[in-house]
């Protein structure tokens, strides 16, 4: 049995605990918040549950496997690390740290102590983005040109990070993970009219073989949007989480360019062919991600959204912040 502790119990909190308890061979033993009245509703959610607010009494308690870290990210490394530094597996709420030096300070312990890390992307385990990667590796859509994603809507605007921070590193995730390269370069731009951090920004990112990212975040749009467009050499995606029967569409839509001579240089045909929308498996992302990673401390493998690829975002979200203050400015990653 893995026994598992929550520290954090407020909006996110609680779904992790949920998929946690559920799973066989799991149990949630105890939770930690501040908050007394969190506490109460950890009780009435897992009944017999103990709880404390004292962090001590769950990170360095004997009879706890598995610490999940559902807290402000300005907290993850402290509370990460002093769970590593007590045996315990940790599974951390995105983003991965504050930094991307705590990143690979809390990756050298686990691989010095032989522990598991997970970041909580929740996205990867989404049945959209699995069928998507199950495109990409299938060769469907071919060479990948570009990835374009957009998310936006009206609030909640945060106190203490800009909306980089706060969207995209759901974006950013999974776009790392669809491309499955390592990004070479970012170049961000944002505007702050309206508060201290920015509010609306755009990110570009490349990466090897002139495949080209872009990512559109915003809290201050009229309407919320959650759609990512793929292109491919063969075929073209159009994800639209917000859309209830036909989340994924895989166009058959294209160019084709070749020489002719003449009075023209270049000859471009357009593809138009059919339009399909795979069926997605209904499995709640979470309770799939859960399994993974207590699958990886019983089996000893690594989750695909592991410390390293937390290290990664969090890299991303730094390079960022950088070109943001250059105005654009061209940041190697």
């Amino acid at each position: 049995m893995i026994r598992v502790g929550i520290v954090g119990y407020g909006y996110w909190g609680p779904n992790i605990a949920r998929n946690f308890d559920r799973l066989d061979g799991c149990r949630v033993v105890r939770v930690c918040d501040a908050n007394r009245d969190a506490l109460g509703r950890a009780l009435k959610s897992l009944p017999g549950v103990d709880t404390t607010t004292e962090l001590r009494a769950l990170v360095e308690a004997p009879d706890i496997d598995v610490v999940a870290v559902v807290t402000p990210v300005s907290t993850h490394f402290e509370v990460a690390r002093r769970a590593l530094e007590n045996g315990k597996h940790v599974f951390v709420e995105k983003p991965f740290t504050a930094n991307s030096e705590q990143a690979l300070e809390l990756i050298e312990i686990a691989e010095r102590r032989n522990l598991k890390i997970m970041v909580d992307h929740t996205f990867l385990f989404t049945g959209a983005v699995r069928k998507i990667k199950q495109l990409v590796e299938d060769g469907v859509l071919g060479q990948l040109y570009y990835y374009d994603s957009t998310r936006v809507n009206l609030g909640l605007f945060q106190h203490d990070v800009n909306v980089i921070w706060d969207l995209a590193p759901h974006d950013i995730s999974i776009m790392n993970h669809l491309i499955g390269r390592k990004p070479e370069a970012v170049v961000a731009t944002g505007g702050n009219h309206v508060c201290e951090h920015e509010y609306v920004a755009y990110v570009t990112v490349y990466f090897p073989d002139n495949v080209i990212a872009h990512i559109n975040v915003n809290w201050l749009s009229p309407v919320k949007v959650r759609t990512t467009l793929l292109g491919g050499e063969k075929k073209m995606v159009v994800w639209n989480d917000l859309d209830a029967d036909e989340k994924v569409k895989v166009y058959d839509k294209g160019v084709e360019i070749g020489n002719r001579l003449g009075l023209y240089d270049l000859l471009v045909s357009y593809r138009s062919g059919d339009m399909w929308s795979p069926k997605l498996d209904p499995t709640e992302a979470l309770k799939l991600e859960t399994r993974q990673f207590i699958d990886c401390v019983l089996g000893g493998g690594d989750p695909i959204n592991d410390g390293w690829a937390g290290y990664m975002v969090v890299s991303m979200l730094e390079a960022a912040d950088k070109s943001l203050k250059k105005r654009g400015g061209l940041i190697w990653i």
